[in-house]
């Protein structure tokens, strides 16, 4: 059984493979195609922005539009990034012949040298031009970074009641220690598969040090969930594995973040998915996440001091007009009131400000209190 189950995977990597493949040559093989007809090589590229990004409310997810802007080789505007594009689907034939993987870092590497006919010219300025590209590859041929051979650097933690298989070996995320289980840049069923779970639902909170803290008190273990990190905004593995986690084992995700534009924008992505990233929303998005806290009103409800307030500046206050007037968060009372009560307070907190109550309140009083109580925006 085992053995018939491996065999169906290698067969479906293949497939999957052979797919990619199939794109990465037709996209290299219009380029003389096009100039033997006389005309321009054209790469059509799907519009990574806001003015392309739609709102499917009843979805509950971002979704890109149709918009699309043309590369053209014979653009001096556009010509590098036409033979950039051209670079790395080169390195990613080469990583899919060879059965191999790359990390982003690794790609900007791979595709760098100094232009032939130039001093000094290179093919990438920064890892920031290279990743840009391997987006827009990304949208270009309708594959997934993943499926191009490519992951991103890990970032993000994971401990609790499950058992997974990582590429074949077993890891019980129950004896991870202090360090806990590094979550991998992808995460995808050919290499995560869940194995046995017991927990309830997933708690994910937004930095390392508040991780720390519910390990430490083995929180996950007396409250029976899975707890993971995402080191601020949670990358795409992160986010992929929690909406695994929902959509296969059915579990909640319920977040705690700071109080603050930045820590509504995290749940916003987590949620509702990013602009950027619009086209895999359907993917990464999880429209039932909920927002525990830290809350607007936990200055007053937990009796905080005056030492936990961080006052708001002037770009936080126009964030948080931004983030009210988003569509998902517009018609929804509960976040007008909680955005618009930050405001009127004129200051920010961040979950460790829970601390100066007690070391252990956050898992011993108020997350288990709000979870009791159902009391979370959603």
């Amino acid at each position: 059984m085992a053995k018939q189950a491996s065999d169906a995977k290698k067969k479906r990597i293949k497939e999957r493979d052979a797919k990619t493949l199939g794109k990465i040559v037709t996209l290299a093989g219009d380029v003389p195609k096009k100039a033997y007809l006389g005309r321009e090589p054209i790469i059509p590229i799907p519009i990574r922005a806001r003015s392309n990004t739609l709102w499917n409310k009843k979805r509950g997810i971002l979704e890109m539009g149709d918009n699309k802007a043309d590369r053209q080789l014979f653009n001096l505007n556009q010509a590098k990034q036409y033979m950039q594009t051209l670079l790395h689907s080169a390195s990613v034939k080469e990583l899919i012949d060879a059965e191999k993987t790359l990390s982003l870092r690794g790609m900007f590497y791979k595709g760098l040298h100094t232009i032939a006919g130039t001093a000094s010219e290179k093919t990438f300025g920064a890892q920031d031009d290279s990743d840009a590209i391997l987006e827009d590859l990304e949208v270009a041929i309708g594959a997934l970074r993943e499926e191009l051979h490519i992951y991103a650097k890990k970032r993000g933690t994971m401990v609790g009641n499950i058992t997974i298989i990582d590429n074949g070996d077993e890891i019980d995320c129950r004896r991870m220690g202090t360090g806990g289980y590094a979550i991998p840049g992808i995460v995808e069923p050919d290499v995560i598969e869940f194995k046995k779970c017991e927990a309830k639902f997933v708690l994910h909170v937004e930095k390392d040090t508040v991780w720390g803290r519910f390990n430490e008190d083995r929180f996950w273990e007396k409250h029976n969930c899975i707890l993971t990190e995402g080191s601020g905004q949670p990358t795409r593995g992160v986010r992929r594995l929690l909406r695994r986690l929902n959509q296969e084992l059915k579990l909640p995700i319920i977040c705690v973040l700071d109080c603050d534009p930045w820590g509504h924008y995290i749940y916003s992505v987590i949620k509702q998915g990013s602009i950027s990233l619009a086209f895999e929303s359907e993917r990464l998005a999880i429209p039932d996440a909920k927002f525990l806290g830290i809350r607007a009103k936990d200055y007053d409800e937990c009796e905080l001091s005056d030492d936990v307030k961080i006052m708001l500046t002037d770009t936080d206050k126009k964030r948080a007009g931004e983030i009210m007037n988003y569509p998902w968060f517009k018609d929804h009372k509960g976040w007008q009131k909680e955005i618009g009560l930050m405001l009127k307070n004129g200051f920010k907190m961040e979950v460790e400000s829970l601390i100066t109550k007690d070391i252990s309140y956050i898992t011993e009083e108020y997350v288990p209190q709000r979870l009791k109580k159902q009391d979370w925006l959603d």
